[in-house]
Order: structure tokens, then C-alpha cells, then sequence
């Protein structure tokens, strides 16, 4: 019967782990001899112990072995961790020149530190002054007339729309004009049509008599050509009775 799958995880007996380790670690050891061997590489191989115990094998010497290595991998490296090092020293030292000298050329133009400058030095930091100085005069008078365009602009807007305003108001005046006149033409019509109209008479108690009812016999006037007739009938006349006017 053949050997089951071992899992591998950590063997809990001790006695047995030591056992294993003894085993695999002697197997291991007679790998690397024969992989030197058979394929002519240079093979190092280094074991600890769960106790400490060093075991190691190397085909051309673990020395030797660890010092190609170191060549191999760390040396490159390192000289290239040391060539940009030098570099960004180089440039801090540039940068911490420029700065200082920045620096003192800034307290030369406040007027400090003047002592240890020459003639041409003080010449060349005065033309320098100069030159600041009128391009400071020159942007602020650009400015200024900037300043003074942008108010002319804003006048010229503002006088349009005060035109604008101004126009509105004096058409909105004239329609409130027609209207006020359209509405005196109408009430002047309106009150010619029901104007009272007074009697010629100064009299105010002259005026037309309104009709009235009557009731009984209609009042009757006899005329004067007819009162010699009715003085001959006496007797009809005493007879009339005058009818009632109410």
C-alpha cells in the first residue's frame, strides 16, 4: 500500500516533529549535493532549527556563496541609492545657495546690510531701484486708467438707462394725459345731456301746472256774452249745482 497524502501543518508531537525534521532535512541536504553536482551550480543551502541549530551546505563555499549574492543583489543597488543621494545633496546645497542669496539681495533693496557693497555694486542695486520703481509708476497709471475706462463704461450705461427710464416716463405721462382729457370730454358730454334747463321766467313759483284729478261735475265759466242770457234764466241758473274739484 502506498503512503497517504500528508497535510501539511505543524506536527503537535514533539518527539514526532523532530523525527520529521531530521528526515526531510537530511533529504533536503542530498538535494542540493546532487543538484551541484549533476548541474553544475553553485547551490547554498542554510537550515535553523525550531532550537537555534544552524545546519548548512555549500557547494562552492557559504562564504563565498553570500558574497556573490551581496554583488549580485545589494551592491547595485546600493550604489544607486548612493549616486542619487550625492545628487539631491548637490541640489539641496544649490538650492540653500540661491536662497541665501536671494535673501541678502532682498535686504539690499530695503537698504540693509549696504556696508560691504561697492560702488558698482550700489550703482547696479540704484539702477535696479529705478527700474522697479518706474515699472511700479507704470502699472499703477495703467491701472488708474483702467479704473477710469471701466467708470466711464458704467457712466455711459447708467445714462442709457436713465434715457431709457426717462422715455417711458414721458410716454406713460402722455397716455395718463389723453386718458385724463378722454375722460373730461366725457363727463362734459354726460353732463350736457342732463343739464337742467331753467324757465324764462324769474319767477321760481312760475312754473307748469301739473294735471289733476277731478271728481264730479266739470266747473263751468260762462262767458260775458252770454250773462244777459243767464240773468233771464234765473231759474235754471239758481238750479246749478258746481261739480267738486279735488
Amino acid at each position: 500500500m502506498g503512503r497517504g497524502r500528508v497535510e501539511l501543518k505543524k506536527i503537535e508531537n514533539k518527539i514526532n516533529r523532530q523525527v520529521t525534521f531530521s528526515k526531510r532535512r537530511n533529504g533536503l541536504l542530498k538535494k542540493a549535493y546532487e543538484l551541484s553536482v549533476l548541474c553544475d551550480a553553485e547551490v547554498a543551502l542554510i537550515i535553523f532549527s525550531s532550537r537555534g541549530k544552524l545546519y548548512e551546505f555549500g557547494s562552492a563555499g557559504i562564504n563565498k556563496t553570500i558574497e556573490r549574492y551581496q554583488r549580485c543583489s545589494f551592491t547595485p543597488q546600493d550604489e544607486h541609492v548612493e549616486c542619487e543621494t550625492q545628487s539631491w545633496y548637490q541640489e539641496v546645497s544649490k538650492l540653500k545657495a540661491k536662497y541665501e542669496s536671494l535673501q541678502r539681495t532682498q535686504r539690499h533693496l530695503l537698504g540693509e546690510d549696504l556696508g560691504p557693497l561697492s560702488i558698482k555694486e550700489l550703482q547696479n542695486l540704484e539702477k535696479q531701484l529705478e527700474g522697479a520703481l518706474a515699472q511700479a509708476r507704470q502699472r499703477k497709471t495703467q491701472i488708474m486708467i483702467e479704473q477710469m475706462e471701466e467708470l466711464r463704461r458704467r457712466e455711459r450705461h447708467l445714462g442709457d438707462m436713465n434715457k431709457q427710464l426717462r422715455l417711458k416716463l414721458e410716454a406713460e405721462g402722455f397716455n395718463l394725459k389723453a386718458m385724463e382729457s378722454l375722460w373730461s370730454s366725457t363727463s362734459a358730454a354726460a353732463n350736457s345731456n342732463f343739464t337742467f334747463q331753467p324757465s324764462q321766467t324769474n319767477n321760481p313759483m312760475d312754473c307748469q301746472p301739473e294735471p289733476f284729478l277731478q271728481i264730479g261735475y266739470h266747473h263751468y265759466v260762462q262767458p260775458e256774452a252770454s250773462n244777459n242770457v243767464a240773468k233771464n234764466m234765473g231759474c235754471e241758473t239758481n238750479n246749478f249745482m258746481h261739480g267738486w274739484v279735488l
